[in-house]
């Protein structure tokens, strides 16, 4: 016997609320991740834009040589 239509919609609603929640709940995380990171990276006075680069001249590739 098929279920009552209403019903069926109703935890369809619900379930996609739910859902929709555990997303917002990812980004604000993701979000106060990355508010983190780049505090943590400002504070140790280096650009996160230019983290990791070495000034000058770069080292030949292992194929180039």
């Amino acid at each position: 016997m098929a279920g009552n239509p209403s019903v069926k919609k109703r935890q369809k609603e619900l379930s996609r609320q739910e859902h929709q929640r555990d997303k917002a709940e990812r980004r604000r995380e993701r979000k106060a991740e990355k508010e983190t990171q780049t505090r943590a990276a400002e504070a140790a006075g280096e650009d996160p834009d230019l983290a990791g680069i070495v000034p000058g001249p770069q080292p030949l590739a292992a194929d180039d040589a």
